[in-house]
């Protein structure tokens, strides 16, 4: 995950994309997000709220700050990857802060979906042309390397590979895990992610899949 802090140059728009290609911005991908429930609608309230008051909101700086994240999966089998986070003690999906001269989501998870798993092809899914998210999330994160108890505002997409077997882990302490949605469901330790999970089985019911 990215670790350095990031700085909006004067007059930037910090939640509009870079360019078409990379993806929409927080903004944008907020305003086409159609929230499954009112905790999550609840949410997404909060983040446009944040991006109204001015600043930087994926800036590390603030207590409350964006982060993007995606669920990895392999539509032909319907399997899904995780990873281990060692300060989270605990599996879960893809994803993180943005680097600098970033403020797309989706290219913020493809991006730490390619660092953390070696995989060069990951693409939006189901719909690589329009790419929209799953889940939006405001969740807990807890002090550690320095920083304070802080909440990430997390937008979550899913991405899809055609070449499971390259996964590799970034890291000897982060392995990667190719499972069934309900085997990660009962593996993960936070609810947030179970409804990702739930989406995302949804969505992979309708998939051609291979279970050879």
């Amino acid at each position: 995950m990215a670790g350095a802090d990031r700085g909006a140059g004067p007059g930037a728009d910090p939640g509009a994309g870079p360019d078409g290609a990379a993806g929409p911005g927080v903004a944008e991908a907020l305003a086409a997000h159609r929230p499954g429930d009112e905790m999550e609608a609840a949410d997404v309230a909060r983040i446009q709220a944040l991006i109204a008051a001015g600043g930087d909101p994926w800036s590390r700086s603030q207590p409350v700050h964006v982060t993007g994240s995606a669920l990895v999966v392999h539509p032909p089998t319907g399997r899904v990857l995780l990873r281990w986070h060692v300060r989270m003690g605990s599996w879960l999906q893809v994803g993180g802060h943005g680097d600098p001269g970033e403020s797309s989501p989706l290219a913020v998870a493809r991006r730490e979906g390619r660092e953390e798993t070696g995989l060069a092809d990951l693409a939006p899914w189901p719909e690589p042309a329009a790419p929209r998210l799953v889940h939006v999330v405001i969740v807990p994160v807890p002090e550690g390397k320095g920083e304070p108890a802080h909440h990430h505002a997390d937008l979550r997409y899913l991405l899809a590979t055609a070449r499971p077997g390259d996964a590799r882990p970034e890291r000897s302490d982060a392995p990667l895990r190719w499972m069934a949605v309900d085997e990660a469901r009962a593996l993960v330790a936070e609810d947030n992610l179970r409804v990702t999970l739930d989406r995302a089985a949804v969505l992979l019911a309708g998939a051609d899949l291979d279970v050879r």
